[in-house]
């Protein structure tokens, strides 16, 4: 491995081959290379763990868009809209299911 350190030592980047910016040979055991690949795993789930609801705020959106005659739902590309529809579906069963569980435990 090798890496490229910032001023004041840090690793900053990480490559499997010796380039312009990684010149520094690492031991692939190396606490601070392990130290470096959990803040960018972090990074990366801080970032996944948001694409989620944002993937909610879009679907929103579009329907808002769609429902006020902004854009028509044909506009979009043939394969966002079967992923859109399957998006819809998934959420109408999944509040379905919602809705029951409610219904059950008012019975009981």
């Amino acid at each position: 491995m090798y890496v490229q350190r910032d001023d004041t030592g840090r690793i900053v980047s990480v490559s499997l081959e010796e380039n312009q910016d990684c010149r520094e040979a690492v031991d692939s055991q190396a606490p601070e290379l392990a130290q470096f690949c959990q803040l960018v795993v972090g990074e990366n789930d801080t970032l996944a763990k948001s694409d989620l609801p944002m993937v909610r705020v879009l679907e929103d959106l579009i329907e808002l868009l769609v429902s006020r005659g902004v854009i028509r739902f044909t506009d979009f590309p043939e394969e966002a809209q079967h992923k859109l529809l399957e998006r819809l579906c998934l959420r109408e069963r999944s509040h379905r299911l919602c809705l029951f569980g409610d219904e059950a435990e008012d019975i009981a």
